[in-house]
């Protein structure tokens, strides 16, 4: 649960100063902390840091199309980091709820990077 969490809470501290990095780093410690000891941590920390690597891939590439077109591209992207950022929200506080009742939990459309 701490994992999902951590990564809300990361990114709401970084949001302003450091590009929501905090997003990453929670996740990334809790999972490295606890890997070896906790099966269900190790599991559910990837699929944190997972789905967080993924979203700030999207980010990004978001703002290469922006930066690309000149800011045309700012009338798909503004729209979509909007949609995106609230499908982040919900899908990280559905995750954290399930992994409190213990229950493995996957985000949907989530690059499986760290295996």
């Amino acid at each position: 649960m701490f994992a999902h969490l951590s990564a809300l809470i990361g990114g709401i501290l970084t949001a302003g100063w450091a590009g929501s990095l905090g997003c990453f780093v929670g996740p990334l410690i809790i999972w490295l902390a606890k890997k070896d000891t906790m099966p269900f941590v190790d599991d559910q920390g990837k699929e944190a840091l997972n789905f967080n690597i993924t979203v700030g891939i999207i980010f990004l590439a978001l703002a290469v199309l922006s930066i690309m077109t000149l800011g045309i591209g700012l009338v798909i992207a503004v729209p979509a980091w909007f949609i995106i950022g609230i499908a982040w929200l919900v899908l990280s506080i559905l995750a954290a709820i399930k992994a409190n009742e213990g229950v493995a939990y996957r985000y949907p459309l989530t690059l499986r990077l760290i295996k």
